[in-house]
């Protein structure tokens, strides 16, 4: 049976995958917007558009890395 320290490190395992697959969406987005050729306006709308959810999914990838650290140090 699983303890609180064992769902501690999968729910960081997941949220960690969860924030690396928004790194991804973000990097596909802005590949996406350079191949585009936009106007060095339009590109900086979509790229300030973007940096919010880039700095949210690498939050939520540290948040995750934190839960596995401490679920592996204290299980």
């Amino acid at each position: 049976m699983l303890d609180v320290f064992d769902i501690m490190i999968w729910v960081g395992a997941a949220m960690s995958l969860a924030g690396l697959f928004g790194l991804g969406w973000c990097i596909f987005r802005v590949l996406r917007a350079k191949r585009a050729k936009l106007s060095d306006d339009d590109l900086r709308k979509v790229l300030q558009g973007i940096v919010p959810i880039n700095l949210g999914a690498l939050m939520l990838s540290i948040f995750g890395l934190i839960l596995v650290a401490l679920g592996a140090y204290m299980g």
